[in-house]
């Protein structure tokens, strides 16, 4: 038992600081430098992804399991898995226009962006190629997701200080949002050796 929590802190360490999906994968920049402009959007992003991806990632191994692979259907996983976060993030765009009008609207298209941001796909087909039972997947898509909320959060600070800095011409806007990520993931690397992977 221990050897399986032990196996559970490892996922949710690894997902979130050591394989950061955003910072060492480099998946889901297009949402990132998309919505990192201010900290408030940026928040209600990384808990929608979060949502989504947690959501998503029980509900895809729970298909997968006793859904796919009795019915030898396994082929249809990436089609499977792109319906289950499609719905996932449709909730969350009815949820947001209803109840917080205003973080739907500084989100704009980036909310709708979620259903095909290659982060939230690689979490349940990383969990199919690891072979995690449920409760792992779970976690594992949980974790991813407040990695990538880390991740947009903190650059979306640091983003906020730059406009208020005197950065040269060619690097105001998109240049500097670059290298203040790619410094970032120098900084992540740094997580490297903290569990034996």
């Amino acid at each position: 038992m221990e050897s399986y929590v032990g196996q559970l802190f490892t996922i949710l360490i690894s997902a979130i600081l050591i394989n950061n999906f955003v910072l060492t994968r480099f998946l889901g920049l297009c949402t990132l430098f998309g919505v990192s402009k201010k900290v408030e959007p940026s928040i209600g992003l990384g808990f929608a992804v979060v949502f989504v991806m947690g959501c998503s990632s029980l509900l895809c191994a729970l298909l997968f399991k006793y859904v796919l692979i009795p019915l030898k259907l396994e082929f249809l996983n990436i089609v499977v898995f792109i319906i289950v976060i499609a719905s996932f993030v449709q909730l969350v765009e009815i949820y947001s226009r209803k109840m917080m009008p205003k973080l739907f609207k500084s989100l704009g298209v980036y909310l709708i962006l979620t259903a095909t941001n290659c982060a939230v796909l690689f979490s349940p087909l990383f969990n199919v190629q690891k072979n995690y039972d449920v409760l792992q997947s779970t976690l594992y898509g949980i974790a991813g997701g407040i990695g990538f909320g880390l991740a947009i959060v903190l650059l979306s600070f640091i983003r906020e200080r730059l406009d208020l800095c005197e950065v040269p011409e060619p690097l105001k806007g998109m240049p500097i949002a670059f290298i203040t990520t790619g410094l970032m993931a120098i900084a992540f690397m740094g997580f490297t050796g903290l569990i034996k992977l």
